[in-house]
C-alpha cells in the first residue's frame, strides 16, 4: 500500500474521532495494549493536537494479561498524561456478577463483557471507541462506524443506522450507548504499515523472541500460571511472536523469526490465515464473536 492510501485511512479515522468528541458528552477509548488500540491512541493524539486527548483510556483487565502489555500500558499513559480507567474482571468475580470457569479450558475472556458494561455504566461513558476492524472476523464485518447499543449494552446488527456520505447519527435515548470503530476499514496490513510509517512504539511481544509455549489443538499458548495444562501437554521453548494480543489464556503465538517491522510486514503479506486464527476463544463455537457482541462485548 502507498503512503497516500494510509493517509486516506488516517483522515477517515480522525474524522470519526472528532465526530465522537462533537456528538457525545463522555466518550472513552477502549485500550487493550494491542497494536490496534495503540494505533487508535496515536490517531487520537493527531486528531486533537496540540491539546491532550480529551477522553480517558479504558482497560478491561482480565487479570490474565501478558506482563509486557501492562508495562507498555502504564508507560504510555504516563507519557501522554491521560486518565486511565481500569475495570477489573476479578472484582466482577468477587461481587458475584460472573462465575469463573475452571479446568484446563477455563478463560476469563468471556467474563470481561460484564466488567466492560459495569465500567461504562459506573463512569457514564456514552461512546466507547474501539479498535475493531471489519477484516478481523465475520461478525466484525457487519459493524458500522457508529454501533448503537440498547440500555443493556446489547447490539442488534439488523437495527444499525445508515452511514451515507460519512454522516454519523449519534442520537440516543437515556441509558443507551454507542461503540465507535474509527479504523473499521483498515486491514491488518494497513495497521502494520501505518505503525512503520509513523514509527509508533509497540510492545516487544509482537516481535520474535524466545518463549515457553505448549500446543493445544494447533494453538501455541503461553506457558503461564493462568492456564492448567492437560497431562499430555508439555511446554517447550520456541522462537515465537504474537500477531494479536488479548487474554493470555486464549491468545496463541506463531512461530516466527520476524524481529523488525519490515520483517513482520513481509510475514503478514505471506500469511494464509487471519490474525484471529490464533485466538483460542474464537474456536469455541461458529458464532463465538457475534454472541459476545450481542451480549455487549466491544
Amino acid at each position: 500500500m502507498t503512503a497516500s492510501h494510509l493517509k486516506v485511512l488516517e483522515n477517515e479515522a480522525i474524522h470519526v474521532m472528532r465526530e465522537v468528541a462533537a456528538q457525545f458528552e463522555r466518550p472513552g477509548l477502549l485500550f487493550s495494549g494491542g497494536k490496534d488500540s495503540i494505533v487508535m491512541v496515536h490517531l487520537a493524539k493527531k486528531a486533537f493536537f496540540p491539546a491532550k486527548i480529551p477522553f480517558p483510556l479504558i482497560h478491561i483487565d482480565t487479570g490474565h494479561n501478558f506482563p509486557e502489555t501492562l508495562i507498555f500500558r502504564d508507560e504510555l499513559v504516563e507519557k501522554l498524561g491521560v486518565r486511565l480507567i481500569v475495570g477489573l474482571v476479578q472484582e466482577s468475580i468477587d461481587q458475584g456478577l460472573v462465575e469463573e470457569e475452571t479446568g484446563p479450558e477455563a478463560s476469563r475472556n468471556a467474563l470481561q463483557t460484564v466488567t466492560l458494561l459495569e465500567t461504562l455504566k459506573k463512569h457514564q461513558i456514552d461512546a466507547a471507541l474501539g479498535g475493531g476492524r471489519r477484516d478481523e472476523e465475520k461478525a466484525r464485518a457487519k459493524e458500522r462506524f457508529f454501533s448503537h447499543r440498547d440500555i443493556f449494552g446489547q447490539w442488534d446488527p439488523k437495527k444499525q443506522r445508515p452511514e451515507l456520505w460519512s454522516l454519523y447519527n449519534g442520537l440516543k435515548n437515556q441509558g443507551e450507548q454507542f461503540r465507535v470503530f474509527p479504523i473499521s476499514n483498515w486491514t491488518e496490513m494497513d495497521v502494520w504499515q501505518y505503525i512503520a510509517m509513523e514509527q509508533i512504539e509497540i510492545p516487544q511481544i509482537y516481535f520474535a523472541h524466545r518463549r515457553k509455549v505448549f500446543n493445544r489443538r494447533g494453538t501455541l499458548l503461553d506457558d503461564c500460571p493462568f492456564i492448567q495444562k492437560y497431562p499430555e501437554e508439555k511446554a517447550e521453548e520456541m522462537v515465537v511472536r504474537f500477531r494479536t494480543i488479548g487474554d493470555a489464556t486464549c491468545t496463541g503465538a506463531v512461530i516466527s523469526r520476524a524481529s523488525t517491522l519490515e520483517e513482520i510486514i513481509q510475514e503478514v503479506a505471506a500469511a494464509r490465515n487471519t490474525e484471529r486464527g490464533n485466538r483460542h476463544d474464537d474456536k469455541r463455537s461458529e458464532t463465538a464473536m457475534e454472541d459476545r457482541k450481542r451480549a455487549g462485548y466491544f
